[in-house]
């Protein structure tokens, strides 16, 4: 019997705006991919990116070209030469681990060769706004231990953080400037996160233009995050950043995101695990490289209004291991 892929796309509302320097949503629209095989059943979860140009109908098309290789038993390492990394390859591959784990009666992460998953704190992301704003929703948030900040603005934002330390004084911060800051603003914008005691700036510059990190001195942790998506050319990045923010849309699968996390570790870089916004069953796979993360950013079911009802389990910012109801 030949397996059988099933593909849909699932919605979920976001609590209220998600603002980030690109622009705003108040959905999180995902693809889901379900493969059967006899009577077990493994899913995966992707978010399209428009970012990298992907589109829902685009990711569906490009599972569907893939269709009867997958339903004719390729598995994880076929994918890496049959799709490119990105948003659907992650649905597969997630689906693939989840189908092995269900198979062999043994949790994913024991096939990771991952002794035991525990319990680990995530960041909670602060939108982009008016000073005030981000104010308010950081007073509201300052409970918890490890809070993301959105900037990227053309303007203001040494103003933003400054607000948001303010209203968060004993949370670890991290800054995610998606981009938004350019050449002539950019000694500005860090020394004003360095100032607020920022513990790690993400992207600061496009992709395409972030050479300059290498000559600079740098006041605070730079991780790269659109400037990497696989292994590939990971070395040549030492120069200008100091982590690596892992996510599996980019990386296109939890297979390659393991292989990256290891080069990064080879390459002396730490590593951020971070999330699209999605369900817990786009999170659940991230887990697996949490042991190796010095900051983790999985906090997409947070900002959802209402998640999958098998999602994973929030204390406060502490997110616990799936169940393999879940995934894995």
């Amino acid at each position: 019997m030949r397996r059988r892929l099933s593909l849909a796309v699932d919605r979920f509302p976001i609590a209220g705006r998600f603002t980030i320097a690109r622009g705003s949503r108040t959905e999180a629209a995902v693809v889901t991919a379900v493969i059967e095989d006899g009577p077990s059943r493994g899913r995966g979860e992707c978010v399209p990116y428009a970012r990298y140009g992907e589109t829902l109908d685009g990711v569906m098309a490009t599972i569907e070209r893939r269709r009867d290789a997958i339903e004719r038993g390729a598995g994880r390492v076929d994918l890496l030469e049959l799709l490119p990394p990105g948003a659907a390859r992650n649905a597969l591959d997630c689906a693939l681990w989840d189908l092995e784990a269900k198979q062999a009666g043994v949790a994913a992460h024991v096939l990771a060769g991952i002794d035991r998953l525990r319990p680990v704190t995530t960041a909670f992301t602060i939108s982009l706004g008016e000073p005030q704003v981000m104010a308010a929703a950081a007073t509201a948030a300052a409970h918890r231990p490890i809070l993301k900040i959105k900037l990227g603005a053309p303007s203001g934002d040494p103003q933003r953080i400054a607000a948001v330390r303010a209203a968060a004084p004993d949370s670890i911060l991290l800054v995610d400037a998606n981009e938004g800051w350019r050449p002539d603003t950019l000694a500005e914008n860090l020394r004003a996160c360095a100032e607020a005691g920022v513990a790690l700036v993400e992207q600061p510059l496009p992709a395409d233009d972030d050479r300059m990190l290498a000559a600079m001195e740098r006041p605070l942790a730079i991780c790269a995050d659109e400037s990497v998506h696989t292994r590939d050319g990971l070395g040549s990045l030492r120069d200008r950043y100091d982590a690596v923010n892992i996510k599996l849309d980019k990386a296109g699968g939890l297979t390659e995101a393991l292989l990256l996390a290891a080069e990064a570790e080879r390459l002396g870089l730490a590593i951020m695990v971070g999330c699209m916004v999605g369900s817990s069953l786009a999170m659940a796979p991230a887990m697996l490289l949490t042991p190796k993360a010095r900051f983790v950013d999985l906090d997409g079911p947070l900002l959802l209004a209402a998640d999958r009802p098998e999602g994973l389990t929030y204390d406060g910012s502490l997110v616990f291991p799936p169940t393999a109801t879940l995934w894995g």
